[in-house]
């Protein structure tokens, strides 16, 4: 096992490049939309960019975080998850402020921007001019409705994006749990390869044998007093299998 994760690559997910559309369409909206009549204070303009940022950037460091604490890299990851939730229901209350709701998944609109899948991330080479132009590139197949001059037709365009978007975060978060409850955190992965590579060095047998009560495989562990080691069942406590260790000759 070793002892860092491999990096996610994140400027290769969907996830954070969708996020960064939404970023880069917030902007341009809040620009073009806000006013001192609508929003004297700047209060709700502060609130949609940084929401919009903190997508971004917490997708990029909460993957990051990943390689060395999966703790704190999910929490991370769940911020932003939170962020565009929050900035969801802002385009929801510019709607509504207008006595509107947004479009039916259902309706003909909704799926027209549905339909619009991204191209896959492929760089070759400085890639983060490549994935600059990507995100770009991406924008423009959504330029029809984040571009609109009715504010409406771009809210309820946000509103979709942002739903796949918040989509891809459920599952990434649901499979980075899956991976944490499987593999554990960094301080396991620690102690883990620690045990391996003293293993090594006190002559352990490199496969470890099954566990004669149900089948399992084993670990080597050490008794309390840490002088004795023996193999043990990875299913502990639940099973209590124990096989004697022997030194390589």
């Amino acid at each position: 096992m070793e002892i860092f994760r491999k990096k996610s690559g994140y400027r290769w997910m969907d996830v954070y490049i969708l996020a960064n559309v939404v970023e880069l369409g917030t902007c341009h909206f809040c620009k073009r939309f806000l006013t001192l009549q609508n929003d004297p204070g700047g209060r709700t303009f502060a609130q949609m960019t940084h929401a919009a940022r903190s997508g971004c950037r917490n997708i990029a460091e909460g993957c990051e975080r990943l390689t060395t604490s999966q703790a704190s890299g999910i929490d991370l990851v769940n911020v932003a998850y939170g962020s565009l939730c929050e900035l969801r229901d802002d385009y929801n209350k510019w709607l509504m402020l207008d006595r509107q709701a947004p479009w039916p998944t259902s309706s003909a609109e909704a799926q027209r921007i549905y339909a619009v899948r991204l191209d896959p991330a492929v760089y070759t080479e400085d890639i983060n001019h490549a994935c600059c132009l990507h995100i770009l590139a991406q924008y423009e197949k959504f330029a029809t409705w984040l571009d609109n001059p009715d504010s409406h037709i771009r809210a309820n365009a946000f509103l979709i994006l942002l739903q796949r978007t918040i989509t891809m975060l459920e599952n990434y978060i649901a499979r980075l749990g899956k991976d944490f409850i499987e593999e554990g955190g960094f301080k396991e992965r620690m102690s883990t390869v620690r045990s391996e590579a003293r293993a090594q060095q006190e002559g352990v047998p490199e496969e470890s044998p099954t566990c004669p009560l149900c089948g399992n495989g084993m670990k080597m562990r050490k008794t309390k007093e840490g002088a004795k080691p023996f193999w043990g069942c990875t299913g502990y406590p639940a099973c209590k299998g124990i096989v004697a260790f022997q030194k390589k000759a």
